[in-house]
């Protein structure tokens, strides 16, 4: 795995690097200082995107969590996204992360679960979203017809992996899918120590999903207000570089942006990807891939940003974390018994 994220970085290092080549850093520069003061607006919208993914992850959490303030949560949930942000990790240090510090001192399956269902939450609201999207996006969508069915392909695939995710919590069948992966070799020298605390977290799923399953609904609608403030910042840079204003324009580049962001989210750093998502997106739709590479450049500012933000909230809240159950040790989230051999224990 460490290979992959390695390679995948800095194929997306060299991808940014050809870009910034093709584009010119003088022209990038100039559209830079168009932006100015404008830079504001862009970084504000991306935490109000993020609190409105705090407010969704709200809906995930279970036993004492849920009495918890939306300020601290919201402080997790940046901690969270600094660690994801400035690690090449594709985003799962960010998780356990979040799931450490909200288990805290305590033993906790209920933190994990509010983890892993608020990244399924994040998945469905994201596909959900650009299903809708795509309803007008694919009639005006200017693509090579190679690119468009790399994308439909891709989707498919995504979305088939997030059902099948979707109904390994609802049934509380991670366990039986680590024991799967240990029985054929995989991982094996990892995954044993993992596997009953991954069984405590199944029960805690189950009991979410047949107690609560409208909070996952609710928790995706708060997601699709995240994800949709991008249609603003989308307006705001065609507006000040392109001299474009009609929202439905804005909206289905973002739509366009989103999609890209999906099927590369392996990236670390979305490195690479996440500035050429949007250049090509501007250009799918008749604009130059200049302001489109400008808005990914200030949109890594706005995230570098609020991770330096989250930062800090981590280093605030890791100080109150027992030294046996900081990050990144997710087994320490559950009490710990002597693992059973795994093989000798049969699939439920």
């Amino acid at each position: 795995m460490k290979r992959l994220h390695t390679f995948l970085l800095a194929l997306g290092f060299a991808f940014l690097v050809f870009l910034l080549w093709r584009t010119g850093l003088a022209q990038l520069w100039r559209q830079l200082t168009l932006l100015g003061w404008g830079l504001i607006p862009i970084i504000i919208a991306e935490g109000v995107a993020e609190l409105f993914h705090v407010v969704s992850w709200r809906y995930c959490l279970s036993g004492p969590h849920r009495r918890l303030s939306l300020l601290r949560l919201a402080r997790i949930h940046f901690a969270g996204y600094a660690i994801s942000f400035l690690t090449p990790t594709a985003s799962v240090a960010g998780e356990v992360t979040k799931a450490v510090l909200l288990a805290g001192r305590r033993e906790g399956p209920e933190a994990a679960s509010a983890v892993i269902i608020g990244k399924l939450s994040t998945a469905l609201g994201h596909l959900s979203l650009i299903a809708v999207g795509s309803i007008i996006l694919l009639p005006v969508l200017q693509l090579p017809s190679a690119l468009r069915t790399a994308l439909i392909l891709s989707s498919a695939a995504l979305t088939a992996g997030i059902m099948i995710f979707l109904l390994l919590q609802k049934y509380g069948k991670l366990g039986v899918f680590v024991r799967f992966l240990i029985a054929r070799n995989i991982f094996a020298k990892t995954l044993p120590r993992f596997l009953l605390p991954i069984e405590r977290v199944d029960e805690a799923l189950k009991i979410f999903y047949r107690e609560r399953p409208w909070d996952l609904v609710h928790s995706v609608f708060w997601h699709w207000l995240g994800f949709a403030v991008g249609i603003f910042s989308t307006w705001y840079v065609l507006f000040l570089l392109a001299e474009e204003s009609a929202f439905i324009v804005a909206a289905r580049i973002w739509c366009l942006v989103l999609w890209f962001d999906m099927v590369t989210f392996a990236v670390p750093l979305s490195l690479g990807v996440l500035e050429g998502g949007r250049a090509v997106a501007f250009r799918a739709f008749g604009f130059a891939a200049l302001p489109g590479l400008t808005f990914g450049i200030v949109t890594r500012v706005a995230q570098l940003f609020w991770a330096g933000f989250g930062l800090i909230n981590y280093a605030l809240l890791i100080a109150h974390i027992e030294p046996h159950a900081r990050p990144y040790r997710f087994g320490s989230l559950l009490p710990q018994r002597e693992a059973e051999d795994p093989r000798s224990v049969p699939a439920r």
